[in-house]
């Protein structure tokens, strides 16, 4: 892939554009003013944040030679961040959630290259939230100038900008990006703390008693689950949990996306932001562990990574959704995502939530196309979550039972 060189600027529309910079590194960018943007923007997350954006980079998990080709784009006015964007030049669509084969498969079909393309994302991280960080919405068009200027500069098939804001998802439609609609299913709470119990009271009582049977099942294993948070992760702890995430993705024969040292470097940088579970069987040994990470000032945490060291069954649901949920309940916190997909997530309390991803494509004719596709994939969307809402896992109105 080839790139405008580290730190470039692009060319000039007229006499008052401030200066836009493009950055093969996210070092070079001012960790304290790209988070300042961050932390003022509607719906900011820890992955967002520069810290973990410079980790993907350093740690070799996220790089050119993997097909994730740095190319942050950032605006300045007189030495101050005014505006700024995590974008990559991509060989391919892994490590994305928003999936675009089919679009490349009929790029090739036609012979025509559709790699590289531009995008803004977090790589490897389908969670919703601030993309085009921006002081202003004047900033903000600068930055969505920026994105179609660099893709028209280095002759890119296409531009997409995924799991961003409202705000995001406005500013881009409206200088005519194609929108795509997309589920995942998150929990959301009042902030009031209460216990586990009480929550599944709230459910119908089929849901109530599967969750109760299948953490019966893990209890009767022998299993005991701990949490640590922050600085009480240890080193080993560290290394256990990657061993756990490693045999995740080995089971499916593939490699891990992320390296260890990525993980150090969220240890050393952001220890703040990390909850892990660690399961433990009769003897004491760890079996398992999942990795959750959280945002204080949200008062949100977010289903990341899991893996175990042998198979017991349902402890997946229990180290992934209802120990990290349980946390959140008890802790008086307001949202737990659980990931990309998953209508299984609804039974555990998990409700639909629409996902937003904008799509900017240079040729005419495959722009009408993906364009009549988006439409009927929205249509198809909206009647597939109304469906979904009208299964509630929860009680409409005070039930009398019988005690479970």
């Amino acid at each position: 892939m080839t790139a405008p060189p580290s730190s470039s600027p692009l060319p000039a529309a007229d006499a008052v554009q401030p200066l836009i910079r493009v950055d093969d590194d996210p070092a070079a960018l001012p960790r304290d003013q790209w988070n300042a943007l961050l932390a003022a923007a509607p719906l900011p997350s820890p992955f967002m944040k520069l810290e973990y954006l410079e980790a993907m980079q350093a740690s070799g998990s996220a790089v050119a030679k993997k097909g994730w080709q740095a190319q942050f784009i950032s605006v300045w006015d007189e030495g101050t961040l005014i505006a700024a964007c995590p974008a990559y030049l991509k060989g391919h669509s892994y490590g994305e959630y928003v999936f675009d084969w089919a679009w490349a498969d009929a790029y090739e079909r036609h012979g025509l290259a559709y790699y590289p393309k531009l995008l803004v994302a977090v790589p490897f991280t389908p969670v919703p939230g601030s993309r085009l960080l921006a002081r202003d919405e004047a900033a903000r068009q600068w930055l969505v100038k920026a994105l179609r200027a660099l893709a028209a500069r280095a002759e890119l098939s296409s531009a997409h900008v995924l799991f961003g804001d409202e705000r995001d998802q406005r500013a881009l439609t409206g200088e005519g990006w194609l929108a795509r609609q997309q589920v995942q299913f998150h929990w959301t709470g009042d902030g009031v703390p209460r216990s586990f119990a009480d929550y599944l009271a709230t459910l119908h009582r089929d849901k109530r008693k599967k969750i109760q049977q299948e953490q019966r099942k893990v209890a009767a294993a022998g299993i005991r689950f701990e949490s640590l948070r922050a600085g009480a992760i240890t080193p080993g702890d560290w290394d256990f949990f990657y061993e756990c995430y490693t045999r995740t993705y080995l089971a499916h024969r593939n490699k891990p996306y992320l390296t260890r040292d990525f993980f150090a470097r969220m240890a050393a940088d952001m220890p703040e932001h990390w909850l892990m579970f660690v399961a433990r069987d009769e003897q004491g040994a760890r079996v398992a562990a999942s990795l959750v990470a959280i945002d204080e000032s949200q008062r949100a945490a977010y289903g990341r990574y899991w893996g175990s060291t042998r198979y017991i069954p349902n402890l997946h649901f229990d180290a992934c959704y209802y120990q990290p949920l349980a946390w959140c309940l008890e802790n008086g916190w307001r949202r737990f995502e659980g990931g990309a997909q998953g209508e299984h997530k609804m039974a555990r309390g998990l409700m639909p939530v629409a996902t937003y991803s904008a799509h900017w494509l240079a040729h005419s004719q495959f722009r009408e196309a993906v364009a009549d596709f988006l439409r009927r994939e929205g249509e198809a969307m909206e009647e597939y979550i109304d469906e979904l809402e009208r299964h509630q896992p929860f009680k409409a109105a005070p039930e009398l039972e019988r005690p479970d």
